[in-house]
């Protein structure tokens, strides 16, 4: 299972300024919005934007996703045909409910060399498919989580508990696509962080999606690339334990449990280890 790219970026489709400023970050993976950040008026144009005036890739730079609108919307149709003419890596689809939706948009663009990255927590049904995406499509590559619609979906007054903290029923929905995409073998990429403004609390928040098995995170500023992307590189440090483990185990194949620098170490930690060494390449 790859690590995937560590920050997605969105940036509205419509605005040819805000996706210049986008391809020219740092960010890994930057997805062209067709959905929630354009306007029903403005889809139309969006779709022109993405045939006629998407740049030329240059030689370095982020991969090009582009998230179309829902598998049942008036626009799906179009959203794809549009894409034909782009050089892109993938497409997002939005209000993902089970693994069925991701083979009907893989049977859709069967004949594209295109990824697919489902957001999974959308919808009050989606919270209940969350095993279907491991025997969906191959073109599935990753799965993150959002609040905002399932928030609306559920007819919350907020997703925030009165300490601030998410919700149950939102740590749920975190947890469950973590565990999803774990069991599909693809990359689980944390949802965002809305308050752009607030760099500690991304911080805070990144970290803890990295320590608990995440591997990227969406963004919604060019601002927030930096610390997401930190947050899911290994320090040196671990980079350097990482390998020793997978060099003992290696010059032990039968082995299973040694000792490395006084410490015990056992399968999952290779099985860890092994995950470190590809996030760091």
């Amino acid at each position: 299972m790859s690590a995937g790219p560590r920050s997605w970026l969105f940036v509205p489709a419509d605005s040819g300024r805000k996706v210049e400023k986008a391809l020219a970050s740092d960010a890994d993976a930057v997805i062209l919005d067709l959905e929630d950040s354009v306007a029903p008026s403005r889809k139309l144009e969006a779709r022109e934007w993405l045939k006629n005036l998407l740049p030329p890739r240059a030689e370095r730079g982020p991969q090009r996703w582009v998230r179309v609108n829902p598998l049942d919307s008036a626009d799906y149709r179009a959203d794809l045909a549009a894409c034909d003419s782009c050089d892109i890596d993938g497409l997002v689809l939005p209000k993902a409910e089970a693994g069925a939706d991701v083979a009907r948009l893989a049977a859709d663009i069967v004949t594209r060399p295109w990824r697919i990255h489902a957001i999974v927590t959308e919808t009050a049904a989606s919270l209940f498919g969350l095993l279907s995406y491991r025997q969906s499509s191959p073109a599935l590559a990753a799965m993150s989580w959002g609040a905002e619609d399932l928030s609306a979906a559920l007819g919350a007054a907020s997703k925030y508990d009165a300490d601030g903290s998410l919700g149950f029923t939102y740590r749920l929905a975190r947890s469950l696509c973590l565990a999803g995409a774990v069991a599909a073998g693809v990359q689980a990429v944390d949802g965002v962080f809305a308050d752009f403004r607030d760099e500690e609390g991304l911080r805070r928040e990144t970290e803890a999606a990295a320590r608990e098995g995440f591997t990227g995170k969406l963004a919604i500023h060019p601002a927030q690339v930096a610390v997401i992307n930190a947050a899911f590189t290994p320090t040196p440090a671990e980079v350097e334990q990482a390998r020793a483990i997978v060099a003992a185990f290696n010059a032990d194949p039968d082995a299973g449990v040694l000792s490395i620098d006084g410490r015990m170490v056992d399968r999952p930690h290779l099985v860890q280890a092994k995950r470190v060494l590809d996030r760091a390449r």
